[in-house]
């Protein structure tokens, strides 16, 4: 099952030098996730700092899980939205 994960950084909250010692976790982590094929695709918001990426995983639960793993997440830097997916049905057959 895939899931749409939003990301925002809590700016309001934390400085710049807060971010900057953990993206290279945070970074590493993501790298891993991708090889490992639980994360399919990432971007970066362009209507704010965070990202939104799209992961593989067999529950919301186990989604969650990954998600809550992450660095930015263990720290409190960044919320995580998880939002299931399903097959858009335009695609199908009619």
């Amino acid at each position: 099952m895939q899931f749409m994960v939003m990301s925002r950084r809590r700016t309001e909250q934390f400085g710049d030098a807060d971010f900057e010692r953990v993206i290279p976790d945070e970074t590493d982590r993501i790298r891993q996730l991708y090889a490992d094929g639980v994360v399919r695709q990432i971007w970066l918001r362009d209507d704010l700092l965070g990202a939104c990426f799209v992961i593989e995983a067999s529950t919301v639960e186990d989604a969650r899980s990954i998600v809550d793993a992450l660095p930015m997440a263990r720290l409190g830097l960044s919320e995580f939205t998880v939002l299931p997916l399903r097959p858009y049905r335009g695609f199908g057959p009619r």
